[in-house]
């Protein structure tokens, strides 16, 4: 957390920070090197398996901007130790992010893995890129099989990560996962009912049969 904390922790947050008392501890996670960090297999892993995020970035008017980002599982790639991309789908052509992007790369980024209460927070610098500004980065940020036209790359340089405390995260669950945890019971069921009809087969053919 030590570059999060060096980036994230304004002079007014420390001051925060001490006067609820949590400043002496978030001072020792500061005491670190400033060098951007690393990516590592637990971040690649955590993403992999993700199919939503959401990622802020900041108008010229100073106005923060929040938008959800969604797309197959492990649409957000891991390009490098220090680099994220996705690609950027055909949507209602606003376009404030890539717009805000251009002026201020400055980028906020949270993945939550909500059935397991899990969050990753990371600041980067965004760019974006085309196929005419490079074609062979965006083909590898594209999802083979998904209907969706790209219409250009986001990558991101990490500057900073952090892994959120799981408080607060209500466990919600996708219809595959639901249906992954529930197969069990389904199988079961379909058990049951089977014996249930044999069993009603038998009594029926009991009953008409002479004593």
């Amino acid at each position: 957390m030590g570059r999060f904390a060096r980036l994230a922790f304004t002079p007014a947050v420390k001051a925060l920070q001490e006067q609820f008392g949590s400043r002496a501890a978030y001072a020792r996670v500061e005491r670190t090197g400033d060098a951007p960090d690393v990516l590592t297999d637990d971040e690649a892993e955590f993403l992999s398996q993700r199919d939503s995020f959401y990622m802020a970035s900041i108008g010229s008017n100073g106005w923060p901007y929040i938008q959800h980002r969604g797309g197959p599982q492990g649409f957000v790639r891991v390009l490098d130790s220090h680099t994220l991309g996705f690609a950027d789908y055909r949507g209602n052509k606003q376009y404030i992010s890539t717009g805000n992007v251009s002026e201020n790369d400055r980028v906020a980024l949270i993945f939550v893995d909500y059935p397991h209460q899990a969050r990753l927070k990371v600041l980067a610098r965004a760019s974006v890129i085309t196929r005419e500004t490079d074609a062979a980065t965006l083909k590898r940020l594209e999802v083979p099989g998904y209907d969706a036209k790209v219409e250009r790359g986001f990558v991101l340089k990490v500057e900073a990560f952090d892994w959120n405390c799981p408080q607060h995260i209500t466990p919600r669950f996708t219809e595959a996962e639901l249906d992954q945890m529930l197969r069990p019971v389904s199988t079961e069921l379909q058990t049951l009912r089977a014996d249930n009809r044999a069993l009603r087969e038998e009594l029926e053919r009991l009953k008409r049969t002479p004593v």
